[in-house]
């Protein structure tokens, strides 16, 4: 598997500003070129780490998460990572090999893992590795819900999890489900999504959840509303609810992106903000 990953740096001054950034009303693509070192932002709690923030609620907008890429340097991260009692989140690691602790277990984490952090368990994360490390950290607020508590914390890897085809696709169209769908205590799910050279979504899938999708691997032509978009390997798109949403995968290779999509609670009747 590989894994897009920022880049960093700035380009040169004999660059062209053209580029395929776009922010609208109903989504956004964040390109990986845009992901460069003047666009980072530093957190308190944490050393010897940078993030790049992909995505952020925005009253009008998406309103459900944040999602960031976090670099550690090495012996950089943190014992106090997370500001907000009540966030529970997704850690998913593209590059390097840091170490989570829970309580008094580490694990040791290396491209393709995954952890769920439910609310107040307390993690901690450092890079004791040679090189960088990277992951994804994907935040939300857990909803409380009757006769739920929130989920317990896992740690485990996508190359354990197995990959669930789309009915009628022969498996070219399939899903890895690292949280089953009839788990009421888990209010959002993050999955890896996998096409195969010419594979397609074939409608415009139009739905109450709100998405990040960054793209792991390969390239596609992704419908966003009205609009298609090229995008590749490091690339992030931002959808809000309700947006309509398409691909075709554009090969030669897999087409995989890693997928936010806030779930399993009945939509509040209070106005967002």
């Amino acid at each position: 598997m590989s894994y897009g990953t920022p880049q960093g740096g700035l380009p040169p001054q004999s660059q062209l500003l053209t580029g395929r950034a776009v922010f609208t009303t109903a989504y956004a693509v964040v390109p990986r070129g845009v992901m460069t070192d003047i666009v980072t932002s530093a957190f308190p709690g944490w050393e010897g780490a940078r993030g790049w923030v992909l995505a952020r609620p925005l009253t009008g907008f998406a309103e459900t998460f944040s999602q960031i890429i976090m670099e550690l340097a090495p012996g950089g991260g943190s014992d106090a990572p997370e500001s907000d009692a009540g966030a529970g989140a997704v850690i998913f690691v593209t590059g390097g090999t840091p170490t989570l602790s829970l309580g008094a277990a580490d694990h040791a984490l290396e491209p393709g893992s995954y952890a769920y952090l439910p609310p107040g368990c307390g993690w901690r994360i450092r890079n004791r590795g040679a090189g960088p490390a990277r992951f994804h950290w994907i935040r939300k607020r857990w909803q409380p819900a009757p006769g739920l508590e929130p989920p317990a914390p896992f740690v485990t890897h996508e190359a354990r999890v197995a990959k669930d085809p789309m009915p009628g696709t022969d498996g070219a169209w399939a899903t890895q489900r690292f949280v089953t769908s009839d788990d009421l205590a888990h209010d959002f799910h993050v999955n890896i999504v996998s096409f195969m050279p010419g594979a397609v979504i074939p409608f415009a899938e139009t739905h109450v959840m709100e998405h990040g999708l960054y793209v792991l691997e390969g390239k596609a032509v992704y419908r966003l509303n009205d609009d298609w978009v090229e995008v590749e390997a490091g690339d992030f798109m931002w959808l809000r609810a309700f947006c309509p949403q398409a691909c075709y995968a554009g090969g030669p290779g897999p087409f995989r992106y890693l997928l936010y999509k806030d779930v399993n609670r009945l939509p509040s009747l209070m106005r967002a903000g």
